[in-house]
């Protein structure tokens, strides 16, 4: 049962949440957020799923981070095995945010693998935050496994997520450099060089590592032969 279930007279900034205007929405979420209500976490998390402005989910969010957290993770928990993919990745973005280590065991590999791409990053970002000591090579590895999936914005969110995991990255994205796609070696390297100089850019890193995975197994020209000599 929601909040406004078993209010029949919602306050006005809940019923506000589904406003037609944008301006109206982003107002009552910042409403909700500076006078934190029990009772208005389940509107909140139900809002997430089907709001369709980044920045009022953003807002949205942030009011859920100022709610006693024993109230929030049991329905965020719950929205990360919802159908919807929307609902699954703003609780997994939320869940970034509060930073709870209770909520480790819902990040699964299901969902670091999802086919939708908001709900994949969302799950990196998670992971790396939630990621109990000792556990971040396991999880490297597992994140290793989408090297190449997906955009530019798709690729650079994991390849930041791989590199927030340090030292612990560096056997799996190794391994993943020697793989058989080419776009899978060329990300890995491009996460490489993200690792060991966070201030690269990562476009510049692409072509670099496109460049170094086309030399690669490439024949030695006549001018190589002739400098090595």
């Amino acid at each position: 049962m929601t909040t406004t279930d078993h209010d029949p007279h919602p306050a006005p900034a809940l019923r506000a949440l589904a406003d037609s205007r944008t301006s109206v929405r982003l107002r009552a979420a910042l409403t909700i957020g500076t006078a934190p209500d029990p009772r208005h976490v389940d509107a909140l998390v139900e809002r997430c799923a089907v709001e369709p402005e980044f920045f009022v989910r953003d807002m949205l969010t942030w009011a859920l981070t100022r709610h006693p957290v024993h109230l929030t993770l049991p329905a965020l928990l719950r929205e990360v095995r919802s159908a919807r993919p929307q609902a699954r990745s703003q609780a997994l973005h939320t869940l970034s945010k509060i930073g709870e280590a209770q909520a480790w065991p819902a990040i699964t590999r299901t969902l670091l693998c999802d086919p939708d791409d908001e709900v994949a990053t969302s799950a990196w970002r998670a992971a790396v935050v939630l990621v109990p000591p000792g556990e971040e090579p396991h999880l490297a590895t597992v994140l290793a496994t989408q090297l190449g999936r997906g955009g530019h914005d798709t690729q650079l969110s994991l390849s930041q997520a791989l590199a927030a995991l340090g030292d612990a990255a560096v056997p799996a994205l190794h391994a993943a450099t020697s793989a058989g796609a080419p776009h899978v070696r060329a990300h890995a390297l491009a996460a490489q060089r993200l690792l060991h100089d966070p201030d690269a850019g990562f476009a510049s890193a692409v072509e670099e590592a496109k460049r170094v995975s086309a030399l690669t197994g490439a024949p030695v020209t006549d001018d190589e032969h002739r400098a090595d000599r």
